[in-house]
């Protein structure tokens, strides 16, 4: 850590977990440990983090999309 509070990644670590420069990271505490995970946007509706659609700058999955048709 440097005097500023920054840290870095090695490369190894960006590597495997796919983190590039300007990524943004989650930063959170679980009982005395501090976890770093690459931030995975979500969908509003259910949190599922994977197949997610763009819906007026809202992620949507294509999951609740058919929940949302049947609906209509």
């Amino acid at each position: 850590m440097d005097e500023l509070g920054r840290i870095v990644l090695p490369m190894e670590i960006r590597n495997t977990f796919d983190i590039n420069a300007k990524d943004p990271l989650e930063i959170f505490v679980e009982e005395d440990k501090i976890i770093l995970k690459k931030y995975e946007p979500c969908c509003i509706f259910c949190g599922n983090a994977s197949d997610n659609v763009m819906l007026n700058n809202k992620r949507v999955c294509k999951n609740c999309i058919e929940k949302l048709k049947n609906i209509i």
